[in-house]
């Protein structure tokens, strides 16, 4: 017999979630690429449950239409399967908006969501994105699976592959979120996508083995005899600070003996705006601009460093590439509007929007985007990214020698 959910009930359900979606107060915002840096806490979803006038004429008649047709006459009981279906028309609407980067999250995805940020996950080690549409790699994540494997930063992927779990699909029109639960599975098991290398005509599939991902923020190397401070910064996210804190410290106590930092962004595909805020401000003085955000209505707000940098003397050169998207992005710009830092490498990726993640009932989240970012000049770097002053590239016949790095530190001298 066909279990069905009493249809004036169900459709209270639609209309409460939808509330939830239409009608949202917020606290505060992080995201790809955050919010608010101020302010920190649990993000909270407040109802407005009155009915605006801008929706008094939207009907629902279709949408019940459709429903009452599926539970009628759709052919196999078990799919009919009515929270999925609540997901799935939720996600249908942020979808209709044309934009990769609003997204909603069932409470699998935003799970995997919020491991991501904390650091901690099973996969391969990608960091995802859109280009021109097309599903792309941001950064390939340092020591992990994907990077090992021959993955690159800006590669398309195609079409993905996991005979385990009966998954052989092109990624056409594939959300952020579905890409990234198909990526995603247990360590040991594989999957296989078929990637077209930036500057390549034909397609390559590669084969790779999921494992344990963990994400360390901050790395530093010192080199030139201990003189130059090689600082990798691969991530905004929840653990960077106290990283973050610890290298700037050995440096900072250091800072007069040294000839320069060489702050290594490349393949770090951002994170929570207040790390871009805060991370910068080591480099710059106090009360200059960092990132200004513009919203729909065409306000602008500025974000400024609130303390003086423990490093705003110390010569500095930023190595950017094709995976420095985002925050990073934002850091790398602001330290080159303001004349502290030399550009050197590739062009970064070009993402300039701001995303709210929001947590709604029963698990799921919301990632909407709400504002782009404008570098301190006024600058959207939206599609074109951050061209270097001093362009590099590796070869790839010489692995084993950073040619990029090398060249850095030669602009220190």
């Amino acid at each position: 017999m066909r279990f069905r959910v009493p249809l004036t009930k169900l459709r209270g359900l639609i209309l409460g979630v939808a509330l939830v979606l239409l009608s949202f107060w917020l606290g505060w915002r992080v995201g790809s690429v955050g919010g608010k840096p101020s302010l920190q806490g649990v993000k909270e979803v407040l109802v407005d449950r009155t009915q605006p006038e801008s929706r008094a004429q939207i009907d629902m008649l279709l949408f019940w239409q459709v429903w009452d047709t599926l539970e009628q006459k759709y052919l196999n009981d078990e799919d009919i399967k009515p929270q999925e279906m609540v997901w799935g028309a939720i996600a249908g609407m942020t979808k209709a908006l044309g934009d990769p980067y609003t997204v909603f999250l069932p409470p699998k995805e935003q799970e995997a969501s919020q491991e991501e940020l904390n650091g901690t996950f099973e996969g391969v080690g990608i960091q995802l994105g859109f280009k021109d549409e097309v599903l792309a790699v941001i950064a390939p994540l340092s020591g992990m699976p994907a990077e090992a494997a021959g993955v690159k930063a800006g590669d398309l992927i195609l079409h993905i592959k996991d005979e385990n779990r009966g998954v052989d699909t092109d990624t056409l029109d594939m959300s952020l979120p579905k890409a990234v639960d198909t990526i995603r599975g247990p360590k040991g098991t594989a999957v296989i996508l078929t990637l077209l290398h930036q500057g390549k005509v034909d397609p390559v599939e590669i084969a790779i083995v999921r494992d344990t991902i963990l994400i360390a923020s901050v790395e530093l190397d010192w080199l030139e005899g201990e003189s130059v401070a090689h600082l990798k910064l691969m991530r905004f996210g929840g653990n960077t600070d106290s990283e973050w804190d610890e290298v700037v410290a050995q440096i900072a106590a250091r800072q007069n003996q040294i000839r320069g930092v060489v702050l290594d962004l490349r393949n770090n595909p951002g994170g929570f705006l207040d790390g871009a805020i805060r991370y910068s401000g080591e480099f710059l003085d106090r009360g200059l601009v960092v990132v200004k955000q513009e919203d729909a209505a065409g306000s602008i707000e500025s974000y400024s460093v609130q303390t003086q940098g423990k490093l705003s003397g110390v010569p500095l050169v930023v190595l950017v590439n094709g995976g420095s998207a985002s925050s990073s992005e934002i850091m790398a710009g602001a330290l080159r509007d303001h004349n502290r830092a030399k550009l050197v490498g590739e062009n970064t990726f070009g993402k300039g929007t701001i995303q709210e993640a929001l947590e709604l009932s029963g698990g799921a989240g919301l990632h909407v985007t709400t504002a782009q970012w404008l570098l301190p000049s006024g600058e959207n770097i939206s599609q074109e990214g951050l061209a270097p002053q001093v362009e590099a590239k590796d070869d790839p016949e010489t692995e084993d020698v950073d040619e990029q790095l090398n060249q850095a530190v030669g602009e220190l001298k």
